[in-house]
């Protein structure tokens, strides 16, 4: 096997243990669990990754694996040029395929991929990476997707049942340590930038989905972000001061949400006489203050830096950032550079953090760039100058979502490490709150 083949495997099996280690910890219910439809049941997860590469790379080269021809219509996800499916709020209610069949179909998609790699002519090689890495890539969103999945369905449980995905951690800080200081602004002066992706290219080592390109001239104007994501202190003020009752800080769809589902809080926050808990993957604790608040939609973020602007004179006129803004601070703070807790850290044993940390107080400049939670921005979700989706059946990838949609940037402690890059753009609607979602606060100088 050449060195390009052996490092094409040793990727492949890499994210495929990962979303193995991922599931250890779960029961046959867990497996099945379909919470809301956004939430997708964990044997689904398994079995659309695996289907991704059957149906893009070993289709193509008439490597599939016999007896699962079956499986296109419960695993496929919205590739309507593939053919009908299982509509997506269904995935839930389903008995077949089971969780022990969509393994057995894990382990021949394994097994089928492999051989092919070696087995792989030349003349085919520079297609199998390319298709190998974007399957690889589609399941790093996937495991994402999961932890952010998992957490809902054990928060759904009965009580009986609500076990923790996760041990519990130690604190990320002493009891009673300095609480993060006053949100500052850093400024940037109005400027020509480049958006967009601008590393090496897939044949060079690196990778960008279609969505990130092109590189492209873009200008900003004189703007301050500030140093550090809104925390769940600073949330609690909006909350105690009505800002779930008061329909002028709220863009219409986001009142309309408010009123239809009742909204007083973040996502998880539970009132306990006084108090608030939150329940996390470690399952319920008390609200840790200095934490930044996650689990917040769109409308929600851009609620709270009215009401912040209205509250706190040097905000006045608080906005969340634009995404070319974003990009713009945090290419000149070294985003690359910054240090994260990411989901590859050490996934095997679930030690890896999985909540977001309070902002640590030596650091200068902007903090929790990545790692921490994604950060909603003001753009839509569109195509950048020049966009070229994906060809043949991989066009439905991203394109077909650039609508009422809204962008947002950074990376979570959810995110794999290979995917936390200062382009990346991560979409979801307005609404949206089951994400790792949350504020960093931006204003016009």
């Amino acid at each position: 096997m050449t060195d390009a083949k052996r490092d094409l495997a040793a990727l492949f099996r890499r994210v495929r243990s990962v979303s193995d280690d991922l599931v250890a910890p779960l029961s046959e219910r867990d497996f099945r669990s379909q919470t809301m439809p956004d939430v997708s049941p964990p044997y689904w997860n398994l079995g659309h990754t695996s289907w991704f590469f059957a149906t893009n790379l070993l289709r193509r080269f008439r490597r599939m694996p016999p007896g699962y021809d079956d499986l296109d219509y419960p695993l496929n996800s919205y590739y309507e040029g593939l053919g009908p499916r299982l509509p997506r709020a269904q995935r839930g209610e389903v008995s077949t395929p089971t969780t022990e069949r969509v393994r057995r179909y894990r382990a021949a998609v394994d097994d089928a991929v492999l051989a092919w790699i070696d087995a792989c002519p030349s003349a085919d090689l520079a297609e199998t990476q390319r298709l190998v890495t974007l399957g690889c890539e589609h399941e790093r969103q996937h495991q994402e997707l999961f932890v952010t999945e998992i957490h809902h369905i054990r928060w759904s449980a009965p009580a009986a049942e609500r076990r923790p995905y996760a041990a519990p951690a130690a604190p990320h800080r002493d009891a009673g340590a300095t609480p993060p200081a006053p949100l500052r602004q850093i400024e940037f002066a109005a400027a020509g930038t480049v958006l967009g992706y601008q590393g090496p290219s897939l044949a060079d080592g690196g990778f960008c989905w279609d969505n990130e390109l092109p590189a492209h001239r873009s200008v900003v104007g004189d703007y301050a972000l500030a140093d550090r994501l809104v925390t769940n202190r600073e949330w609690l003020a909006f909350v105690e001061d009505g800002g779930y009752r008061d329909p002028l800080l709220w863009l219409s769809n986001g009142w309309q949400a408010v009123c239809r589902e009742r909204l007083e809080a973040p996502l998880y926050w539970q009132r306990s006489e006084a108090s608030y808990a939150r329940y996390s993957l470690r399952g319920w604790a008390p609200l840790d203050l200095d934490a930044p608040v996650c689990n917040v939609s769109f409308y929600e973020a851009d609620a709270f830096a009215r009401w912040f602007g209205l509250q706190h004179g040097a905000w006045r006129g608080a906005r969340l950032p634009r995404e070319v803004e974003w990009e713009h601070a945090a290419r000149r703070h070294g985003f690359e550079r910054a240090g994260a807790n990411l989901l590859d850290d050490d996934v095997t044993s679930c030690r890896f953090d999985v909540e977001p940390a309070p902002a640590s107080q030596a650091s200068p400049g902007l903090r929790q760039l990545r790692g921490t939670a994604w950060e909603w921005t003001l753009s839509h979700y569109e195509p950048y100058p020049g966009f070229r989706p994906y060809d043949g059946a991989l066009t439905e990838y991203n394109g077909k979502f650039m609508d009422n949609q809204r962008v947002l940037r950074g990376g979570s402690f959810a995110t794999p490490q290979a995917q936390a890059r200062v382009a990346y753009r991560n979409f979801w609607p307005g609404d949206t709150r089951f994400q790792v979602s949350g504020v960093r606060l931006c204003v016009d100088c």
